[in-house]
């Protein structure tokens, strides 16, 4: 039996190099050689993790087809493909409304074991829901900002960004970042960033923010400041942190949206100053993950540059230096996006 090297997650301080059997495909599925993954935040969200480890995590992809079931018509042998993890029936009443991430199957999918290990078996509803060929230009580690950019995408849609908009980033880690990057590609007029650690706001303003905040500072009044007396008419909260919830709470402007992109821990509750809210007829919206479409168009963004995402990337590490990339991911102090190289 032919054997892979997988990480094997038991928690963030503990990702071990472990032996698998390379999966077995049947006639109507595909194993691909993992060439590029990415730590994804969420991956070091330990309390959401640790529910089901030991398991192998990585969803942020991108591989060659190595082999293909004999009733694969529409993929082949060495393709560059990036596979989405969650897809979507397509059929049920949340897919026909558009609301593809609340759809019970796109939950309940993944592929086999993870794209933290050699290679991944692709479930059948997963080539012909979630496989997407690479552009030629496109490198594997572009590949593997598809997933996080189409999540962001989706988070943009569903808050229904306009240009000329004035934006605030609550939190300026990668999805920060990608949103930087995404309101700047859609024309925002003012983009405000902000982080508790100076390296990420040195990044932010890297990435295309045109002001950055601390936010252990009054973040309205510094809204204020540098957006000629008003607040922003789209605040994106970025990170879990119950501080952060309240600066998104006390940041929007009258007639905003706030899109809440990350969550708190499960069962935090955060109070709200519900009467201020109705009374600015402020809009509240949440996403999670992306869509077919908002996949496609990230991988759009992603091959005519508009987004560029090699920028972001602070540490390359082969598999056998997980455990250092998932330590950095989860410190959130000196690095950003981390890619786990699987191959040349």
């Amino acid at each position: 039996m032919k054997t892979m090297d997988v990480a094997m997650y038991y928690n963030n301080n503990d990702v071990r190099i472990e032996k698998m059997p390379i999966p077995k495909i049947n006639d109507n599925e595909l194993l691909v050689k993992v060439k590029a993954s990415g730590i994804c935040g969420s991956d070091v969200m330990e309390w959401y993790r640790i529910k089901k480890a030991p398991c192998v995590l990585g969803h942020e992809m991108a591989g060659d087809i190595v082999e293909a079931g004999k009733n694969i018509k529409n993929y082949k042998i060495g393709d560059r493909v990036f596979v989405s993890h969650h897809v979507p029936c397509n059929s049920c009443e949340y897919c026909q409304n558009d609301q593809h991430t609340l759809c019970h199957t796109l939950h309940s999918t993944n592929f086999d074991p993870g794209g933290f290990a050699e290679y991944l078996r692709v479930p059948e509803i997963n080539v012909r829901n979630g496989t997407y060929l690479l552009p030629k230009a496109m490198s594997y580690e572009e590949g593997a900002f598809i997933e996080p950019l189409a999540c962001v995408v989706r988070g943009m849609r569903i808050a229904e960004m306009k240009p000329k908009q004035n934006i605030l980033i609550i939190g300026s880690g990668i999805s920060g970042l990608l949103h930087i990057k995404l309101a700047k590609a859609k024309n925002a007029n003012k983009i405000i960033s902000t982080d508790i650690e100076n390296y990420r706001l040195k990044m932010a303003k890297k990435m295309g923010a045109d002001v950055v905040i601390n936010a252990k500072e009054n973040v309205p009044e510094q809204v204020k400041k540098h957006n000629d007396g008003n607040l922003a008419d789209l605040v994106v909260l970025c990170t879990g942190a119950s501080s952060a919830v309240k600066q998104t709470l006390q940041s929007i402007n009258t007639g905003g949206t706030i899109l809440f992109f990350a969550p708190t821990k499960h069962g935090v509750e955060i109070p709200f100053p519900l009467f201020d809210l109705w009374n600015k007829g402020v809009k509240m919206v949440s996403t999670y993950a992306g869509a077919p479409k908002d996949i496609q168009e990230a991988i759009d963004l992603i091959k005519t540059k508009k987004v560029k995402v090699l920028d972001m990337i602070t540490h390359r590490l082969p598999l056998s230096e997980i455990q250092k990339g998932f330590k950095l991911v989860a410190e959130a102090k000196n690095s950003m996006k981390v890619i786990i190289e699987l191959g040349k």
